[in-house]
């Protein structure tokens, strides 16, 4: 970062992070914290199934794939365009590239937490809060390249900016320049991942009311209000642009909104369960946060920067219970701004600093280090992957992973029959009607082209019981040989052959054992 950061002060809370810590440069820190506590994850290229798609797709858009078009998927085109370069490289060095780009983004995101906690005047929380996030990570599935580990840093970046300054003035072009470029990072986000839109809306609110505080006339809120909401949406609307201009903008459209409005949800005892997932881990940093706003009401010490901030949060947990249906990582939005907002509890309560503060780092470093581990030994590693590979083969033939992992994609080189690869668009329940097309149709016309390679793994909970049968019944018509069942991490996963296929290679039954 351009601001040079100081050495952390022994007034801070040395006894939590140890003298030898507190003598470092914060940066340090922070880096060495990121990397020891994620490096498990290096070069493993199973970590989760959605970012195992991300770079998928990259490859093939290397190829001439047109994300919603050739290979399809809800989430916006700046997600994918953020993979190439990692994609570029390929198999290894494009896993490890992608793992070191979020890496990067989690430590700059931690940096900017501690920078404005030091603005805001939360200098003695700075470094514990910044901690918290990247220890937090590895607790609600953030080890790798989700979504958020790249958009965070965009969202605080606008959030940087627009921090009031003493400064500021209702016509200083300065300011309002900081507020344009503030919302253009703000759209970027939204075309990493669309959740980002309460946290924008929220932003995009305060700045208007922000106007209106610093003495702007009626004419000149509603002017600039235009002008930030068009910085905010210009990314959307470029990519809106390029498909029209391709002849593709319905299947943009749907892709990028109607499928998410058609998707179904889970089943309610499912929901209670996931929603406890996510809220369970961030419940700890909610009461810090809530305990700190208390502490600084009572001493009259909230500033606007404050209300900036818990804004944030309350905008980001809205932006997280609004959609209805949950995962771990979904909690990763809302762990920048309630990490942040710990800082003011540490900054203002001496106790907090120096036994909460440590005992609650503490806890995230031992949970997040199990949850990493117990996550890896379920999902797999390198090794199974590529016994797996080996056992598909690298030929000519088409492959159709029904169900298991995406990146046997990559792992392969592999043409595919159909733009939906990611396994659970055709085998979930919940995507039934959500898709554009008949998950049942959509297998059928794979199997009217008569893939070489069929990869089916164990049934499990949300399957489409009607898909399965379907493809189970293909193939013993068409006459598929079981190539050889493969553990990947802890499901086995079935490799089957079509006749042609099978007869030149030799058919084997294996399990790779987990490395």
């Amino acid at each position: 970062m351009a601001t040079r950061i100081a050495p952390i002060a022994i007034d801070a809370p040395t006894a939590g992070i140890g003298a030898t810590a507190a003598a470092l440069p914060r940066w340090l820190v922070l880096v060495a914290t990121a990397i020891a506590v994620r490096a498990v994850t290096f070069g493993n290229p199973l970590v989760a199934v959605d970012e195992q798609f991300y770079w998928v797709t990259a490859q093939r858009m290397l190829h001439g794939a047109l994300p919603f078009v050739d290979i399809w998927d809800r989430k916006p085109i700046g997600l994918f365009l953020l993979y190439l370069p990692a994609a570029a490289l390929g198999m290894p060095w494009g896993i490890l590239a992608y793992q070191l780009m979020a890496l990067a983004c989690v430590v700059l995101t931690a940096g900017m937490i501690a920078r404005i906690a030091d603005r805001v005047g939360w200098s003695a929380g700075a470094l514990p809060a910044a901690l918290l996030y990247i220890l937090m990570l590895n607790v609600v599935d953030g080890q790798g390249g989700q979504a958020p580990i790249f958009y965070n840093l965009l969202t605080i970046g606008a959030v940087a900016l627009l921090l009031p300054r003493a400064e500021d003035r209702d016509s200083d072009p300065v300011r309002i320049g900081r507020n344009l470029l503030a919302m253009l990072l703000v759209g970027m986000a939204l075309q990493v991942k669309y959740t980002v839109l309460f946290e924008g809306l929220f932003l995009g609110l305060w700045l208007l009311r922000r106007e209106a505080v610093l003495g702007a006339g009626l004419q000149h809120v509603a002017r600039r209000g235009l002008g930030y909401a068009g910085m905010a949406m210009l990314p959307t609307l470029l990519a809106a642009a390029v498909y029209a201009w391709l002849g593709h903008f319905d299947a943009w459209a749907y892709a990028n909104f109607g499928s998410i409005l058609d998707r179904r949800g889970d089943p309610f005892i499912d929901l209670v369960g996931a929603f406890f997932e996510v809220m369970v881990p961030l419940a700890p940093l909610l009461v810090l946060s809530g305990l700190g706003w208390a502490r600084m009401r009572r001493e009259r010490a909230v500033t606007p920067g404050a209300h900036l901030l818990l804004g944030w949060l309350i905008a980001a947990m809205v932006g997280l219970l609004v959609f209805g249906s949950w995962y771990p990582h979904y909690a990763l939005p809302a762990l920048v701004p309630a990490s942040l907002c710990c800082a003011a509890t540490f900054a203002h309560d001496r106790r907090a600093r120096r036994v909460a503060a440590p005992a609650l780092l503490a806890v995230a470093l031992v949970a997040g280090t199990l949850c990493v581990v117990v996550a890896q030994s379920k999902r797999g590693n390198a090794a199974q992957l590529a016994a797996i590979a080996d056992g598909i083969g690298h030929g000519s033939g088409c492959l159709y992973v029904h169900s298991g992992n995406s990146m046997l994609y990559g792992a392969t080189e592999r043409c595919s029959l159909s733009p939906w690869l990611f396994p659970d668009h055709l085998s979930r329940e919940r995507e039934d009607g959500a898709l554009g097309i008949d998950q049942i149709a959509e297998v059928d016309r794979i199997f009217a082209q008569r893939p070489a390679v069929v990869v089916m793994r164990t049934p499990f909970r949300g399957e489409r019981p009607a898909v399965r049968a379907r493809v189970q019944h293909y193939l013993h018509r068409l006459g598929y040989d079981v190539r050889g069942t493969y553990l990947i991490g802890t499901v086995p996963t079935t490799v089957y052959a079509a006749p042609a296929i099978s007869a030149a290679v030799p058919p084997r039954r294996a399990a790779s054992r987990p490395a």
